[in-house]
Order: C-alpha cells, then structure tokens, then sequence
C-alpha cells in the first residue's frame, strides 16, 4: 500500500540520524533527570497534588521526556518539508498528484513518530525505569489503551502543525506562526506543568483544548488515571479533536488549492 510505503520510507530517513538520535536520548534522560528531582520536592511540600502521588509525578515526567520528540511537541516532523515546499512553490506538483496531501504527510508523520518512539521514546523509559522504578500500566488493557492514545496524539498533533505548515500559503513563512504554536504546545500539553495542577476555570480550558490530547490524556491513561467509562470518555476527546483537526486540514488544503489555481491562472 501507498500509505504504508510512505511511512516505511520516512522512518528509513530518520534512522539515519544516529548521532542526532544518541544524543537526544542522552538530553532527555538529563532532563528527566533534573525533573524528576523537582517534581519529587513539589509532592514532598503536597503529596497529594493534582491527585497524583510522587511515584506517579515522577513517571509523568518521563513519559513527558519519552513523548516529546514523538509527538513532536515543539513542532517539526514532516510538515516542515511541507512548509518549505510551499515557500519554494513545490507544492503545485504535489496538488497534481492522484493522492490526497493530508494523507500522504499523515502517513509520513507516522513513520517519523514510530522511529522516535522505538529510539528517543524507549530508551528515556528504561532510564526512567532503573533509575526512578517508574511505574507502568496496571493491565494489558491499559497498555493497549495508552498505545491507541499515543497514535491519536501523534494524529492531533499532526493535525496542527499541518495547518501552521499551511500558513506558508499566505504568508510566505510559517516561522513565527511555528514558534507561537510551540509556545502554546508546551504549556497546554502538560509539558511545562501537569494540566490537573492548573487551577480552577484555567485548569478547565486546558484540558479541553486539543494540546491536551499530546501528553496528558496518554500520561493519565498510562497511570490508570482514566478507567471503564473515562477511558472511552478519554479516548473519544483524542477522536473528536483528531477528526475536526483533520478536517480542517482538508479545508485550508482546498482554499489553498484555489489560491495556487488562481494565481497560476
């Protein structure tokens, strides 16, 4: 299949980067490192902050670390090569081909996002594990839970850096757009600061905004935070929010297809 051809080839390119791979793997652990211990001090003053115990601070933490280049959280991935053949006009050849765009680069991601979660994802875990006694999903089903949550994320986040990719079509450069939807990736994600500490009305938008579906449903699930009907509850947030973002990537994708015609024209 086309799709899976797409997703086998991009994973290939990024294996290429050992170098780059060993020493991201390398900083994360550090900063899982560096985490952990504030963390650790935070729930010694709170033990019970946010409804998580220390143990439970700490393996949010690493899967934080584990996650980050997965879901690609400050941006990146393949919808940067989409950016730029946007810049370069590129892309009118890629609106002639007989597969649709979305698909193409979602396909793309997904390759990206398995290599990253097979190298910058494992390992960082393992550190997590030996180190910290992280703790893992109580049951398989969690685990098969967390791993439908992940690609959901990946889908999401995907989905976004797509339509800021797409700001290349008016505005020539999706620099700055990149760098405000990192900005806003990282504190609503639960990168920065787990969501369940934001307090009150804030707290409440946080987890109902899309960036919320990168780090903290999955790191919730994976703590068995979401059960029976708020495991579904959980999910099917990841869902919709995938579903509307895709959307919405096909809908900038035709008014910009327009724009290329018109102008072409």
């Amino acid at each position: 299949m086309l799709h899976v051809a797409v997703a086998t080839r991009t994973f290939r390119r990024y294996s290429t980067y050992r170098a780059a791979t060993l020493a991201g793997i390398f900083t994360n652990s550090v900063f899982g490192i560096i985490y952990s211990y504030a963390y650790l001090a935070l729930w010694d003053a709170n033990p019970t902050a946010g409804g998580y115990d220390a143990r439970d601070a700490v393996t949010y933490v690493w899967l934080g670390q584990a996650l980050l280049m997965t879901i690609a959280l400050w941006g990146g991935g393949t919808t940067d090569d989409l950016a730029e053949r946007i810049r370069t006009g590129d892309v009118a050849i890629d609106l002639y081909r007989p597969v649709g765009l979305v698909g193409w680069y979602l396909a793309a991601d997904l390759g990206r996002a398995a290599y990253h979660l097979l190298t910058r994802g494992v390992g960082p875990t393992v550190i997590g594990l030996v180190v910290f006694d992280i703790a893992l999903p109580a049951s398989p089903l969690a685990g098969l839970a967390f791993a439908v949550s992940l690609v959901l994320a990946v889908v999401v986040s995907f989905a976004v850096r797509f339509l800021v990719a797409s700001t290349a079509f008016w505005l020539l450069d999706q620099s700055g757009v990149k760098v405000m939807s990192g900005a806003f990736a990282i504190f609503f994600s639960g990168m920065m600061l787990p969501l369940v500490l934001f307090p009150g009305w804030l707290g409440t938008l946080a987890q109902a905004l899309p960036w919320a579906s990168y780090l903290q449903v999955p790191a919730d699930i994976w703590l068995g935070t979401h059960t029976g009907s708020g495991l579904a509850t959980a999910l099917g947030f990841q869902v919709a929010w995938a579903l509307v973002l895709l959307l919405a990537c096909q809908a900038v994708l035709r008014l910009a297809t327009r724009k290329v015609v018109v102008q072409g024209g």
